[in-house]
């Protein structure tokens, strides 16, 4: 992968994939907290496949190719495009739930961008977060390869820090969890690059079900 990028540009994908961006993803944990309130995750290990399965068969075969087509969609000012994919993106998402962790999130970096004056260049009510990315990481001049990476390491460190709160792991497990996992993101990024349009799609059941059953837990600390 090619990920040079200027100083200024770095900086950028540094706030664009910190956990301390204000869209709310610290708020979501995709089923996960179902995961481990039913016992399917308890363990270091546990989550270890759990999070490599997403990362092979959700984020790579999903969000990173959309996000590709969004960034080319914007390159070539093609705003119906763009438009198709952030719906595409939404399509994806097998449930009310985790449809609305895309929603919110995506919601609220539009309306931070455009607090920072990132011109929009469609309306939509409801925008994917893979989208609004796109349109950030083409407006601060990010390449692909920094963009997929961006976007992936959000996914990874907001996944990891509801873990660490419900499984739960230590400080140091869930660093030692972050670094296994990255090890695997090149081979998801190649493997979505590779896609055609018609093999776009993820069908993850027991994912499915976690989101689905989420708000029928006694008690909750994320909103998914």
């Amino acid at each position: 992968m090619n990920i040079t990028t200027t100083d200024a540009a770095l900086l950028r994908l540094l706030q664009l994939s910190s956990a301390s961006l204000p869209v709310g993803g610290y708020a979501f944990s995709q089923g996960l907290e179902y995961a481990v309130d039913d016992g399917w995750v308890t363990t270091l290990d546990h989550t270890r496949d759990w999070l490599s399965v997403q990362l092979k068969a959700s984020l790579a075969q999903v969000d990173c190719p959309i996000l590709l087509r969004c960034h080319r969609a914007l390159q070539g000012n093609d705003v119906k495009r763009l438009r198709y994919w952030n719906d595409y993106a939404l399509a994806c998402r097998e449930t009310r739930e985790l449809r609305l962790t895309d929603t919110a999130t995506g919601n609220a970096l539009v309306r931070l961008l455009v607090q920072l004056q990132v011109a929009q260049p469609f309306t939509q009510k409801e925008t994917s977060f893979v989208a609004a990315f796109a349109i950030a990481a083409h407006h601060w001049q990010l390449n692909e390869d920094a963009a997929l990476l961006g976007l992936v390491w959000a996914w990874l460190e907001n996944q990891v820090a509801a873990a660490t709160k419900l499984v739960p792991l230590g400080q140091t497990q869930a660093q030692q969890l972050i670094g296994e996992i990255q090890q695997q993101v090149p081979a998801a990024i190649l493997h979505a690059r590779a896609l055609q349009d018609a093999d776009l799609g993820a069908g993850l059941p027991a994912l499915a079900i976690a989101s689905a059953q989420h708000e029928h837990q006694y008690s909750r600390l994320f909103r998914s």
